[in-house]
Formats: C-alpha cells, structure tokens, sequence
C-alpha cells in the first residue's frame, strides 16, 4: 500500500488526469458500499502504470472497451493498467469496504437513536478507500460524484448539494435517493470529500470580495444539535473571509462553505476544498475553559486559511506537507489576532504551538522542517511538531525577516501565479525575495534544511552603579545539529512600577547571527529588573535569563502587565525543568505560586498539564508522592480561592480530580460528584461528572457498577467514550487483562473507543498494575503495526508504551527492541525511539531533582 515518491514521479511523467466520474451505492448494509469509477486519462502511448484502489472485491476493469480480468490486474490495493493509450478511460465497479477507525469512509452509528453517519478523511493516501484513484496531490482533475443512499439524509461533498431524485426502494424497503453533484474544480484527491447521514444544518451565506454571495453551512448530528453554536462559528468565518481575501488578493475560490462536525475524527479538522469536517469534540455540550474556545476559532480559521493554501495552490509531492500547514497555523494566529475577539492569541502560539515544537525539535528523531519525504509511511510519521509548530514558528521569523508587508505582497503575487497548480517551496521563496529584496538561499539553508533549536543567552557587563557597559547575546546549538542560525528579534527591559508590576522600559529590535552578537545600542542604559531576549516572540530559539532577571522573574512572574512576555518566562522555566538544568520541584513551586494569577485561558491549560508530567515524570522517586499529595492540595485550595465560575476554577478542580489520590482527595472528589461538596459557582455538568468518575475509578472508590450507572445517565457517543476510558482504568489485575485483552489482542474497537481505552489502561495510582504488559507490549507491537491501519496503530505504540515505569529498565529494553527491529521498519522506529527519549529524559530530569 505504500506508493514511493519514485514511483509517484515517473507516473505524473506518464499521464495527465481529466476527470473522474464516481458512483457510490450506500444501501448496501453495514460493511461495504458500491464504488463505481470512470476515469479520463491522457498518458504517453504503449506505457503502462497503475491506479490506487483499496477495494473489499472488483467486479470488473474496463480500459478503452477492453476488459480485464480482476484477478489478473487487482490486488486490492493497485490495478495495473497495461497498453495505454494517448486518450483513455478506465472504469473500475468494486465493493469497498466501511471504516471504523477514522479513515476512508468511516462508519459510525449514534447510539442516541441508531441512525448512521459518515464522513471521509483521505489524508494523507485515503481516498482510494472510496474510489479508484492515481492518489498523489499533483494528478490533479476534476471529480463528479454520484450518490445513492437513504432519502432521509443528507449528502454533502465538494459541490453543492443538488436536489436529490427518488430512486427505488433499498434491500431493506427504505426510501432511496441519488444526488448527482456537478464536477469540481481541478482538486487534488486527497482534498475531496462526502459526508452523509441524517445530519443537520444551520445556515448563512457571506458576501465575497468579487461580489458573489457563498453560502455557508454548519453541520451536526441530530442528538447534538441543541449544543451547537452556529452563529460563533459563522461570525469566525465571515471574520475569516474579510481577513483572507484582503491579504492574500484573491476571492474564495469555491462555490459554498460548509463546515461539518463529524463523529470520532482523528485530527482536529481537515480542508475538504467547501467541505471542511471538524472534530465533533467541539460541539460544547458542557461548560469548556476558554482555552477550548480559542482552539475551536484557530482551527476554523486554520482550516479557511488552506482554501486558498492547500487547496487552490497545492504542494507537488508531501515533502512541502510542512508549508502547507505552517502556513495555515501561522495565517490562522494571524488572522484571530488582527480580525477576531482573541487578541492575544500570540500568547497561546508562544504557550501551546511553540512549546510542542520545543519538544519535538528535542527529540532523537527530529529532522528538518524541509523533510525528505520518500514515500507515504514518511508521511505519516511527519504530521508532527516540526511540521506544524515549527515550521509557522519559522514562518513568523520569515516574517520578521523580509517585513510583514514584503511577505505579504510575495504570497499576493504567489497566488496570482499558481492558481489550481501544484507548486514546490521555491515558488514562494522567489516571490518573498522578489517583494523583499531580501536573498533567501542561506535562510532557507539554515532554517529549513537542519534540524535543532538553538539557545539564546544574554551576556551583561555592569559597572558599580548598574549602567550596562556592554550588552551581547550568545548563541549555542547542540552537537548532533550544530547550525547557528539568523534571527530577527527583540531584547526587552522590564522594571517593576510603582504599582508592583512589570512594565516594559526599553525594546531594541536586531539582527542576531553568530555565536556572539554585540549590541551597542543597550550599553550606557541602566540594568533593569528584568531583561527579555526574544521579547514578542519573534524568534524560534530557546531563551535563558541572567541571574537578576532570573530573581526578578521567580518573584515577579505573575506581575507582567501583558500576558506574551509572562508566557515566554513561563516557557523559558520549563524548558529548564526539562532540561535538567533546574529541579523539578523548583518547577511545581513557581506553578503553584503563580498559576492563580495568570489571565490567558491556554497558558494555564499548558501550566497546569505540565505540571502533571513533571509530578508523574520528572520529580525525583523518593520525592514523587509527598510533592504530588501537596500539589493536589494546593490546587484544591486554588479551586476554591478561584472566583466562582470562572475559567481558572474549572481548569483547577478539573486538575485536582486528574491528580488526586490520597483518601481525603478522593473524598473531596466523591463529594463533588454527589453534590455534598461544592465549589461556590462551579456547575458539575455532563462532562465534568465524567472526569470525576474517573477519578473515583482509577482511586479504587467506583467500579463497573458505578460506570454502569453513569452511562445510563448518558447513553451517547461522549458517555460511551468516557465509559471505556473509566473501565479500562478499574484499579484491578482483571480489569487491567481485559482492556489489553480488547485493545490489543481482540482489535475491534473504532479508533475513538480504542483512544479512550488506552488512556484508561494508563490511568493507575499504583504503577505495579503496568508491570505485566511491559513485556507483553514490546511482544504485541510488531504485529499491531503490521495489521493495524496507521492511525490505530499508532494509539496503541504510543500510548500503551510503559513511559510510567520510569526505570533505566524501561530504557535498556526499549534499547533491545530497536536493536532487533529491521531496517524497513521505519515508522515503528521512529515511535519507539521517541517514546525510549520520554523515559531517558524523565530519568535526567529526576537526577537533577535529587
């Protein structure tokens, strides 16, 4: 099944695709569907090549009038097509089959009222799990799909939705009715789509720069559409809309907008071109923190920005997989800042995009952002943090680098010229060099082409009466990737006002090359409290303060006046937590002390997950459970201080029922959820009341009966959901055998229930209940990831490896299992020798704690 980026060269050499005409039968019961493709082809004569198709049975091959024998020519995952013609036309009749782990045409049933929903996800190689396809992005042509399935739903892809005709009744006596959709425009595969079931919609329409009025559809469930916030999501859009064609110089290029929530997805949207499909888990049907809020509006925004970036101009081959969505998360934070209510969504690139790409640059496996992609497993692997995070971190230092107007101008004049083509980096790069003057050759060398993130820190020289005499940055880069690279930054000066709070004095604004970089222009100034490198976040580097900053900062961090620079002291104290450079509890201490003073929603969701890794991961063993026990205490205490009803209120009460272990903060969590204890103002709703079972659970206080009954106060997907995560963290050796009995060895879990298993099995307080799978994981995972799809095989190596028994042990023999891996196992590799770096660094970290 793995197509090679050879492969996919010397076929886009042989032939040009027209169009594709596609058929699907969705009457046909609850395994497979028809899936009937004609497909027009020009090709060089007398050559041969083959179309993508993963199929359950083909019934027959036809090329230019001849047919072929399926057995011959199909495999179930290519179709080999021999003597080709100048012009051709294939047509493939198959039966493909449904999916239940959130690729190709996935299947899910609402167990609210047993109606069937569905919804394609063909990134990366997926749609030829619904028709045959030459899958790969720069075969790009036109698609017209034929839809028969149950008259009462609803049926939406690319196009417009037509009005449906009433066919014959179905097998079943149901009502059946076919939707014929007019042919798009030129797509590349991946970025079709159909989503279909009895889903409802709310509707708007926005005015396009060019005059034409798009209408604009926001799709649900049944059972959820009480819980749906349409009016957000279309004032997010239209805010989008304005915002994008105004920066980019060109109209929306499709015919409608709709954005769907779709049950048990992956990720948490895809650009479908018009029909974009959203992680349901975005429909609030109970009270969220404000952090959730803002990530649904980025991801909208994300989402729109790759209409016109992904869609309408589209990377040649997956190598550029990076600028495609570097430049959506970067556009998106863009475009919340400067066109939406979350104007500080700077703060939570700084806090949450940043701080994954710290990590993942971090790691033994990190690898450029311009990566050699050689085939689609490549792929696969590579929908990271460096893809996503620091590459738009990269871009926002581009920007930086040519001016943002320059840039700007460059992307008008990029669009201008690439319109429904495929382009490679290049492209861009000429125009941004073109509007900047700017040469990018060794920019893009330095940045894109190695891997690795630098250290910037500064060096003062103070006379006696604190007047810098001179004022350099110095910047350091790690042995395996040893690049010291250009940067566009600020250095900031903060003193405390006479108010107690720290206010900006000073900001100069340079290049930074070198290992060493003088700045004259901050000599004769007078030292101030505290001393920023890389102030407004310009830069992608690692920052460490001097030692009077440092002070300043561990006294003062909640005394920022603006939210940006707290977070980049914030980022800079656990980069060194991580790092070993400073203890672990010193980290939990500054958490503690500062949290409940924090304004941005994001930054206290990340404090307050990185305070749970440091408490499970890297205080040191002697220390772990008093540290844990007081911080649990510490943040019950906050949970009340905390204004009721407030942001900050749920976020803590939600982190003590995550952490809490001891019997008084079980008690505290029983009596949250039988209501005999309250939290002034906090509302234990639906989804809250899961967390605290779970709670309950894992703290040996609830069983199965107990889950039971809370399941039959929400018999839905979210219950079902959160029902497996709780039984699979029952505290008991046989609960323990049965949740890796079902994930493991039986493997018939969708992915949404299998994800919640996984995380519930990894739910102890006693870490010896994980000591029997230890050996049986590293027994069971070459085989899962030789007959699981890639997403579900993914869940189980990452999230069963057992990071939780944090022993040199662990390490040696994760060291074992790569020893004997072969060569061509190259993902499961890569997963392993990231999940071996979570264990060595945890150990590192807890050196440094003792």
């Amino acid at each position: 099944m793995n197509l090679t980026r050879d492969e996919a060269r010397a076929r886009a050499e042989l032939i040009t695709v027209e169009s594709y005409e596609v058929s699907l039968d969705l009457t046909r019961g609850s395994e497979v569907f028809g899936s009937t493709t004609t497909v027009k082809f020009g090709a060089v004569a007398g050559a041969e090549t083959f179309i993508d198709a993963v199929t359950h049975t083909v019934h027959s091959v036809t090329l230019n009038g001849q047919s072929l024998d399926p057995a011959a020519v199909a495999d179930g995952v290519r179709i080999q097509l021999p003597g080709l013609q100048e012009h051709n036309e294939l047509t493939v009749v198959a039966d493909a089959p449904y999916m239940n782990t959130g690729e190709g045409l996935h299947r899910f049933v609402d167990p609210v009222d047993n109606e069937v929903y569905l919804y394609t996800q063909f990134e990366v190689p997926d749609s030829r799990r619904m028709f045959a396809v030459f899958e790969q992005p720069d075969l790009k042509a036109t698609f017209a799909f034929t839809v028969t399935a149950p008259s009462h739903w609803d049926v939406i892809s690319n196009s417009p939705t037509p009005t449906p005709a009433e066919t014959s009744p179905s097998e079943d006596g149901g009502a059946r009715s076919v939707w014929t959709f007019t042919p798009t425009p030129r797509l590349s595969s991946y970025v079709t789509a159909l989503i279909a079931g009895p889903y409802q919609s709310v509707r708007s329409e926005v005015t396009s720069s060019d005059g034409r009025v798009i209408p604009l559809g926001v799709f649900a469930r049944k059972s959820l559409m009480q819980y749906l916030d349409a009016d957000n999501i279309f004032e997010l859009t239209r805010q989008g809309f304005g915002f994008f064609e105004a920066q980019f110089g060109c109209p929306y290029p499709f015919e409608k907008y709709d954005q769907l929530f779709v049950p048990e997805f992956n990720a948490g949207a895809m650009e479908n071109a018009g029909a974009v499909t959203i992680l349901e888990g975005y429909v609030f049907r109970s009270k969220v923190t404000g952090a959730q809020i803002e990530r649904r509006a980025i991801t909208v925004l994300h989402e729109l920005a790759h209409m016109w970036f992904g869609d309408l101009v589209t990377m040649r081959w997956w190598n550029d997989l990076w600028l495609n969505e570097s430049f959506a998360e970067y556009m998106s934070h863009l475009a919340a800042v400067e066109a939406t209510s979350f104007t500080s969504a700077w703060t939570t690139f700084a806090s949450v995009e940043k701080s994954w790409a710290y990590r993942q640059d971090q790691l033994p496996t990190t690898h450029p952002i311009f990566a050699e992609i050689n085939d689609l497993q490549d792929v696969e692997v590579n929908f990271d943090g460096i893809t996503y995070a620091k590459g738009a971190s990269v871009l926002r230092q581009l920007v930086a680098w040519v001016g943002p107007e320059q840039f700007m101008a460059g992307v008008r004049e990029y669009f201008a010229k690439h319109s429904w083509a495929n382009t490679e980096l290049s492209d861009l790069l000429v125009e941004l060099e073109k509007a900047s003057g700017r040469d990018l050759d060794d920019w893009g060398r330095q940045w894109l082409e190695t891997a690795g993130v630098n250290t910037l820190v500064p060096e003062l020289d103070v006379d006696s009466d604190g007047t810098l005499r001179s004022f350099a940055i110095l910047q350091s880069a790690v042995p395996e990737w040893p690049t010291i690279r250009p940067h566009r930054l600020a250095v900031g000066f903060y003193n405390l006002n006479a108010a107690g709070k720290l206010e900006r004095v000073h900001r100069e604004e340079l290049d930074v090359d070198g290992e060493r970089t003088d700045v004259p222009a901050l000599a004769g100034l007078k030292q101030p409290d505290l001393i920023l490198v890389n102030d407004d976040d310009l830069a992608y580097a690692k920052v460490r303060l001097d030692p009077k900053s440092l002070a300043t900062a561990t006294a003062h961090l909640k005394d920022f006046q603006e939210s940006l620079p707290r977070t980049l002291v914030w980022n800079s104290a656990w980069d060194a937590a991580r790092d070993g450079e400073t203890p672990a509890r010193a980290y939990v201490e500054l958490v503690l002390a500062n949290v409940a003073a924090e304004t941005d929603s994001s930054v206290i969701l990340v404090q307050l997950r990185q305070l749970a890794t440091t408490l499970n991961f890297y205080v040191a063993e002697e220390h772990r459970e008093a540290t844990t026990a007081a911080a649990v205490d510490r943040l019950w205490d906050l949970a009340q201080e905390a204004p009721g009803g407030s942001d900050a209120q749920l976020q803590f009460a939600k982190s003590f029922a995550l952490l809490a272990g001891s019997t008084s903060q079980l008690d505290r969590v029983a009596g949250l959820l039988d209501g005999s204890v309250a939290l002034d103002g906090l509302t234990v709703d639906q989804d809250l009341r899961w967390e605290l079972v779970a709670s309950l659970v894992a703290g040996g206080r609830l069983g199965r009966d107990g889950i039971d009954a809370e399941l039959e106060r929400d018999r839905t997907a979210s219950g079902q959901n959160a029902a497996a995560l709780a039984t699979a963290a029952i505290p008991t050796p046989e609960a323990k055998a049965a949740a890796w009995e079902s994930i493991v060895v039986k493997g018939d879990l969708s992915n949404a229930l299998q994800g919640s298993a996984v995380a519930g099995f990894m739910r102890v307080l006693d870490r010896s209940l994980l000591e029997p799978y230890a050996e049986k994981y590293f027994a069971a995972v070459p085989g899962i990831v030789a007959t699981r799809t890639h997403a579900l095989a993914q869940q189980i190596v990452v999230g069963l490896y057992p990071a939780l028994l944090t022993t040199q042990a662990t390490v040696d023999r994760t060291d074992g299992f790569l020893a004997s891996l072969p060569q061509e196992s190259a993902a499961l590799r890569r997963m392993m020798l990231e999940n071996r770096d979570g264990v060595a660094r945890a150990l590192r970290a807890r050196a440094a704690d003792a």
